[in-house]
């Protein structure tokens, strides 16, 4: 029987899609060695009206879900990342392979 995907609402699924790009980078996450999990350890912060976010650019009014506790309780809760709110948030192996849809969409050449 195949395992049911995991719903989220277009703000989570926009926020852990965003924090997978920010954990693919050294300057914003690390491993933790012994579970394979990435903490996310660096937020960045908006210019503008825009925010670089790994290798893209997206709108400030796209990363509202980092300033926003109860969407990391929510990813927590799904068992997709165990939330240090507001300090750091760590993707587990189930928020690393989460397929949100979304990060082709968002690349920009900006």
């Amino acid at each position: 029987m195949a395992k049911e995907k995991i719903k989220l609402n277009p703000l989570q699924n926009k926020t852990l899609a965003l924090m997978q790009e920010l954990a693919r980078h050294r300057e914003t996450s690390i491993v933790d060695e012994k579970t394979g999990d990435i903490v996310v350890t660096h937020m960045p912060h908006p210019h503008g009206d825009h925010v670089h976010v790994g290798e893209y650019v997206v709108s400030t009014k796209d990363i509202t879900g980092f300033s926003n506790e109860a969407v990391w309780i929510a990813l927590e809760r799904k068992g997709l990342a165990k939330s240090h709110f507001p300090v750091a948030i760590t993707l587990t192996k189930e928020g690393l392979e989460y397929d949100t849809g979304l990060l082709n969409a968002a690349r920009s050449d900006h």
